[in-house]
């Protein structure tokens, strides 16, 4: 009994160090320890995006199907500005954490501020099409003339205000290579809480503010991300966590650029073949009706819920490998990623049970509409079936862009996605005539796949001698 009261303290004295990120060592001492103080943050940092996802789609709900179904269509294409974010970020993490793990916090302020500043101009040329051409973008998508009139005002919001989303990737991404997970994870509760508070202020109206249906969920993310990067901004300037850049650095280093392009390279394409997978996915699921294509948003929204915190504890698995790597402890770093692994396909195995029985109870929480329900938890349950392997899978392949080797994951997801999931999706589906079934089933057997792959890649060992 007395050695569980010390556990049980031990916890939450660890829960505290690393929800204040007062413990900054990750390359000495217990991994698991490391693994821990470095996925709480990052867990809940996560846990907040999925939240608010959730809340997102709660609200838009009560507007229409159509509106449901704009978020699913836009949210297909905003994806592509995620593979970009994403991929210079892996590259962010890879580069900082190695640089943190050789002791050298000069280079890593010089990398943040190049990633900074490519983020910036790929969001303004993403920007000026999202502007200028939001009908034609839902209309490619296969979006019907209603839900383009209804909600073509989202889409024009989001993408217009990518510059907030791409910036909140980015400067998170430099946190966490750095080990500062907490700050990352502040900025991402202040994000997403003011986003909860003004979803309903600006979606049904409130005194002075008039209701704009499904453009005022837009309105109110790009308030409430753009409220965090001034706060990421901040923190960087004034030196709050290890990384702090002066008016010195804000000079573009062409060596560090091009390292940077390099290694993102491979990310972008990695991710770049995964959303555009997925974009052509959400296109195959038009082809059978709003409510389909809503029962489909619904459950990938809250699948969020609970595949942010595999991610989270993914990036800790990311920071360790590039952060030991660059101490020169590359069995430390393997051992780092075994642990967090069999930590997610724990946990996403407990969630799959809960999501193979509840799921039709969970989708009818955000609607009423039978066939919405009845689509909503046949995806869930479907791909739910192969969570543990998603759970394991997560972190190997992030390990990979851990340790720079981007082009692995690339690979993989391009055989995985391209070659297998793509054509059986729409074999299944639309050939076969076995309509949404097929992609639900397509999307899960891709998963399994990835996982299997990256097992026996990993294994091999070359991503330790990979140099950045």
């Amino acid at each position: 009994m007395q050695s569980k009261k010390v556990s049980i303290r031990e916890f939450f004295k660890y829960l505290k160090i690393a929800i204040s990120g007062k413990e900054q060592e990750f390359t000495s001492g217990s991994i698991r320890k490391a693994v821990f103080l470095l996925s709480v943050p990052m867990i809940l940092e996560m846990l907040m995006e999925s939240i608010f996802a959730i809340v997102d789609i709660f609200y838009v709900s009560q507007v229409s199907v159509n509106a449901v179904a704009t978020i699913g269509l836009t949210e297909s294409v905003i994806t592509l500005v995620y593979a970009v974010a994403i991929g210079l970020s892996m590259a962010a993490t890879a580069i900082v954490a190695r640089r943190i793990g050789e002791k050298d916090r000069e280079g890593a302020s010089q990398a943040a501020v190049q990633v900074i500043g490519l983020g910036i101009i790929v969001a303004a040329i993403i920007s000026i099409f999202g502007i200028i051409f939001p009908k034609e973008i839902l209309q490619l998508m296969g979006g019907e003339p209603d839900l383009i009139a209804e909600g073509y005002g989202y889409t024009q919001v989001l993408l217009g205000g990518n510059v907030t989303i791409m910036l909140l990737f980015l400067i998170n991404a430099i946190f966490r290579g750095a080990g500062d997970a907490s700050i990352a994870m502040w900025a991402l509760v202040l994000s997403n809480g003011l986003n909860i508070i003004l979803d309903p202020i600006f979606i049904f109206g409130f005194g002075p503010i008039p209701g704009f249906g499904v453009e005022g969920a837009a309105i109110a993310t790009t308030i409430g991300r753009g409220t965090a990067v001034v706060f990421q901004l901040m923190v960087l300037f004034y030196g709050w966590s290890k990384i702090k850049v002066g008016v010195k650095d804000l000079v573009l280093r062409v060596a560090v650029m091009v390292n940077l392009i390099k290694v993102s390279l491979g990310g972008i394409g990695q991710f770049l073949i995964g959303t555009s997978s997925w974009v052509f996915l959400m296109r195959i699921m038009s082809e059978f009706g709003s409510e389909v294509l809503a029962g489909y948003t619904i459950a990938i929204r809250v699948m969020m819920f609970t595949i942010m915190p595999a991610w989270g504890m993914s990036n800790a698995a990311a920071t360790l490998v590039g952060q030991n790597l660059g101490a020169n402890q590359p069995h430390r770093a393997e051992a780092s990623v075994w642990k967090t692994g069999k930590y997610s396909a724990f946990f996403m195995g407990f969630v799959s049970v809960v999501y193979l029985i509840f799921a039709p109870q969970i989708i009818a929480w955000f609607t009423q509409e039978p066939e919405v329900i009845k689509n909503g938890a046949l995806c869930l349950r479907i791909i739910a079936a192969g969570y543990v392997f998603y759970g394991y899978g997560m972190v190997i392949i992030n390990a990979f862009n851990g340790a720079g080797d981007t082009k692995t994951p690339t690979w993989i997801n391009f055989i995985c996605f391209w070659l297998f999931q793509l054509p059986l999706a729409y074999i299944t589906a639309l050939v076969l005539d076995i309509g949404p079934l097929g992609v639900f089933l397509s999307i899960t057997l891709a998963e399994v796949l990835i996982t299997v792959i990256g097992l026996i890649w990993f294994k091999k060992g070359y991503w330790k001698t990979i140099k950045v």
